[in-house]
């Protein structure tokens, strides 16, 4: 092997490594939405959850990935911890599927149909059909299966040039020394766990294997306990990202640790005893890329079969392991691990957003109440709630730029800007309800009193803003149409009547039937129940929008006044329903 094969090996191992990553990242992208399908379905159930991990990585060909998912999860409390265990047994043999398309490039024979299932055949054809998706089309779906196309075909390329490369090792005593040292199953377990915690993926460490096998020199003896090890050296990337996490998702990390180092430790003892006390010739024959493929599938079964009946055992085992703090338990409401998977993180941002909104409505609608009946107790929690919105406002808002930064699928895109916009406007009707009961405060502290005919026009624009508020609400929550349709003529009278009462007011004053102080609160009153219904009205607008892919607001709005004899007909009922005495 010279200095040409070792630039090689260096560039095929690069190329191998860049392919998995982007094939990974695009199948997360391209499957975002299945991948959040399948959480929705997963129950506590063993198999169900066994079959779950094991699908998506299948798909998303890491487990790694999905254990800092799950960690993820777990730590955010859309999954318990019993449910992560079961998903990260089924990831375990998800990851194998790796292993059975990079035995495809060790086809060896000369019928024409067979030598078309090598990679070194079809993987041009894909990455020509790649990049035509990838430059040539528009569609994000498309390009991103392009980019898989293309992750494929780098991947598979950079196999062959690795094998190419150290095909010549063969020859080399030095390198069949090496691999005779491996044959000692502590060293190989060693070796495997050190690889794989490196470049901290089990799917390239077997590869990896899979390629120097292409030599001769590796046999199934040097080969199986390096694959032992392997299981073991996957689990330093959900370690790593269980730090700062909860303790369920420092359990979730260990799970994965203590299920693949005892079944390493199980199954390396029993291999031991196989081979001293049988001696199978098939140790010391070469392994093959299918063997291993094998080899590697038939291991993470055995672990499976032996840790799913005990998986109340290692639920008990990581409790031990990562004790209860003494204090309470605290999720994490957008934890940043789940960017992994960033239709799942958007899908948190909604969890996140809705209870925003509530809070916000709650706020406006308690300080409703404090007009016509006022207590220090919910003017308190009209506050707490606003400073709870403006800190939803923080996070949500962080996150979603944060995550919109990422490469992520033209729908989430559209999905996080939709989101973006809205809790701006949720943010300050809550703000509004502050000001309401600020007002409030200044009626009862200067002992002001607002007259009879003002007290029944408040109970009007109360009664109009209460409806608009549940209105926006359940667009927003239930992405209703229907009652997103329904706001916007709403607003339009709530503006009219706030006109018509600053007019009643000014004549008041005239009469001398208000004071001047009084006045002035209910001057603001007015303002901030009418800037209130301008925020349901944004709401609305974008409930709207985003479902038919525009963001175009104020055009939307105008379209709606101008151009739906429905407006107008909702707008003549609402102004019925909501006529001044």
């Amino acid at each position: 092997m010279n200095i040409f094969d070792a630039l090689t090996l260096l560039g095929g191992l690069s190329l191998f490594l860049f392919g998995m990553g982007v094939m990974g990242q695009a199948l997360e992208r391209r499957a975002g939405g299945q991948l959040r399908t399948l959480l929705e379905k997963l129950t506590a159930g063993k198999f169900i959850g066994l079959l779950t991990g094991l699908g998506v990585t299948a798909v998303i060909q890491s487990s790694s990935a999905t254990t800092v998912m799950v960690v993820g999860f777990v730590n955010s409390g859309i999954m318990t911890l019993k449910q992560a265990i079961n998903i990260i047994m089924g990831a375990n043999i998800g990851t194998t599927v790796t292993a059975w398309l990079l035995s495809l490039t060790g086809i060896d024979s000369g019928n024409l149909l067979i030598q078309l299932l090598k990679p070194s055949s079809f993987t041009p054809v894909l990455a020509f059909i790649g990049i035509i998706l990838y430059l040539f089309v528009k569609d994000a779906k498309k390009k991103d299966t392009g980019m898989i196309l293309l992750g494929f075909a780098t991947l598979m390329f950079g196999m062959e040039s690795m094998s190419g490369a150290v095909s010549g090792l063969r020859d080399v005593p030095a390198f069949q020394q090496l691999f005779v040292l491996f044959k000692n199953p502590v060293l190989g377990v060693l070796a495997g766990a050190v690889l794989t915690a490196v470049i901290q993926s089990s799917s390239a460490s077997v590869g990896i294997l899979q390629a120097l096998a292409v030599t001769g020199q590796v046999s199934y003896g040097a080969a199986i306990p390096i694959i032992m090890g392997q299981n073991i050296g996957t689990c330093v990337t959900a370690i790593l990202s269980s730090v700062g996490a909860n303790k369920n998702a420092k359990r979730a990390a260990m799970v994965h640790l203590s299920f693949n180092t005892i079944g390493t430790a199980v199954w390396l003892t029993v291999f031991c005893l196989l081979r001293a006390l049988l001696r199978p010739a098939l140790l010391d024959e070469p392994a093959s890329l299918l063997g291993i493929a094998v080899a590697h599938s038939v291991f993470n079964v055995l672990c499976t079969v032996l840790m799913l009946p005990l998986s109340g055992f290692l639920e008990r085992l990581v409790t031990v392991l990562v004790p209860d703090a003494k204090q309470p338990e605290v999720f994490s409401e957008l934890d940043e691990r789940l960017f992994a998977t960033p239709s799942i993180a958007l899908e948190r941002c909604h969890i996140v957003a809705n209870h925003m909104a509530e809070t916000a409505v709650l706020a406006l609608n308690e300080a409703l109440e404090t007009l016509r009946d006022y207590s220090a107790e919910t003017a308190a929690a009209v506050r707490e709630k606003e400073a709870k919105t403006d800190h939803y406002e923080d996070i949500l808002g962080t996150y979603l730029v944060n995550l919109s930064a990422r490469r992520i699928s033209e729908p989430d895109s559209r999905e996080a800007a939709k989101l973006l916009k809205m809790i701006g406007d949720f943010e300050r009707i809550a703000d509004h309800a502050v000001n309401l009961v600020e007002s409030a405060e200044e009626l009862r502290e200067k002992d002001l009193r607002l007259t009879d005919a003002a007290e029944e026009e408040l109970s009007v624009i109360s009664a109009a803003v209460h409806d608009i508020l549940e209105l926006s609400l359940t667009a927003f929550l239930q992405n209703d149409l229907a009652a997103a349709a329904k706001v916007e003529p709403l607003e339009q009278v709530i503006d009219r009547l706030k006109e018509r009462l600053r007019t009643r007011h000014i004549l008041r004053l005239q009469k001398g039937g208000c004071t001047i102080d009084a006045g002035f609160a209910w001057l603001d009153l007015l303002t901030n129940l009418e800037r209130t219904a301008d925020h349901c009205s944004n709401i609305a607008g974008c409930v709207i929008d985003a479902a038919h892919d525009n963001l175009n607001l104020h055009q939307s709005l105008r379209e709606i006044r101008d151009g739906s004899e429905d407006f107008q007909q909702r707008y003549r009922e609402y102004t019925r329903r909501y006529a001044l005495p």
